[in-house]
């Protein structure tokens, strides 16, 4: 009888102890904090469960995310970060709201110019600053960023402000290969260019070619697969088709681009989670996804843009480093003031 009770109590510890582990199992997740949208995500956080088993738990914002991990402290639930631009990436590591990530995984599957030095942010995909041009008023099929500083331009410039981010890193790569007095020079240049004061998105520089108000703007490419694919709003269809794309300094340095990245929170309450998720977002898979999903271009080498995006023509990326680029920002920044940008064009 006693070997009876002492056979059911193992069969209900083992019992026990499974359930536990089932619950473990179930509970395995992830905290996202995203600047970028739920539904942007969701193709490839429905891959990365599908192959781990690790729920997602997304909390989105377009703004003031890294102030909410920093205030939250040691009790934020956020493990990773993923946002766009260098200087977000760059100002979460001067918050020291992340922490270092150690993986081969990860060193092998992205560049070096596209990682922190100290490894506390990674780029996931880039995007490229280059040339929306009138495909009726501008023949050239080549160009320079030193270019728009010529005479020949004089009029003929559409661009959003200079204090945007997008701008910024634009004028912050310039300083990194030229240095800050020829930097100068060439943003006054460019400023005297304009047809306009800057005023609104990449979109509405396309806009503007489109309506004769210019012949060509400064834009990111993922815009150009936005309006080649919008079905809510069908004008920007033929905004898009009024210009062609050229890749500033393909032959050469090498066009601008900037990233997506992801970093890992400092106090990640499921670290190693965290770190399969990075690892995964660094896999041909979800490059190609996430890539994909916003016409972006894969940082892995190797990993090939889709289709709509290759269309548009071979990306040459400068290959400097992204984190030194960062570190001319504030440079940027007071150049635009000093040469008066967001002012417009001298009469």
């Amino acid at each position: 009888m006693s070997n009876r009770i002492t056979t059911c109590l193992a069969t209900l510890a083992l019992s026990a102890a499974a359930m536990t582990y089932s619950a473990a199992l179930a509970a395995e997740e992830v905290n996202i904090y995203s600047y970028r949208q739920a539904a942007l995500l969701k193709p490839l956080l429905d891959a990365f469960s599908a192959e781990t088993g690790i729920k997602t738990n997304v909390l989105f914002a377009n703004k003031g995310l890294g102030q909410r991990i920093r205030a939250e402290g040691r009790n934020s639930p956020a493990d990773i970060m993923l946002t766009v631009d260098i200087g977000r990436l760059d100002a979460a590591k001067t918050m020291g709201i992340t922490q270092p990530v150690s993986s081969t995984t990860i060193a092998a599957n992205i560049p070096e110019q596209y990682r922190d030095v100290d490894n506390h942010w990674f780029g996931v995909t880039t995007r490229a600053r280059i040339i929306y041009a009138s495909r009726d008023r501008v023949s050239q099929d080549t160009i320079t960023y030193e270019e728009l500083a010529e005479p020949k331009w004089k009029g003929k410039i559409c661009t959003r402000s200079g204090q945007h981010s997008y701008s910024i890193g634009l004028i912050a790569s310039f300083v990194a290969h030229a240095g800050e007095a020829e930097a100068e020079k060439w943003l006054a240049a460019v400023k005297n260019n304009l047809a306009r004061k800057p005023t609104g998105n990449d979109r509405a520089q396309v806009k503007a070619i489109f309506a004769g108000e210019c012949d060509i703007s400064l834009g990111n490419t993922y815009y150009m697969g936005k309006m080649q694919t919008n079905t809510k709003e069908p004008e920007q269809k033929q905004w898009a088709e009024a210009v062609k794309l050229l890749f500033p300094n393909g032959v050469g340095r090498g066009t601008h681009v900037n990233l997506s990245g992801m970093v890992m929170a400092k106090h990640a309450p499921n670290a190693k989670n965290a770190l399969k998720l990075m690892e995964f977002l660094s896999s041909d898979r979800a490059q190609q996804l996430y890539g994909s999903a916003n016409y972006e271009y894969p940082v892995k080498p190797g990993v090939a843009a889709d289709a709509r995006t290759s269309s548009w023509g071979g990306l040459n990326a400068d290959k400097l480093p992204l984190g030194e680029i960062a570190r001319h920002r504030k440079t940027a920044s007071e150049l635009v003031d000093r040469v008066g940008f967001d002012d417009g064009p001298d009469s």
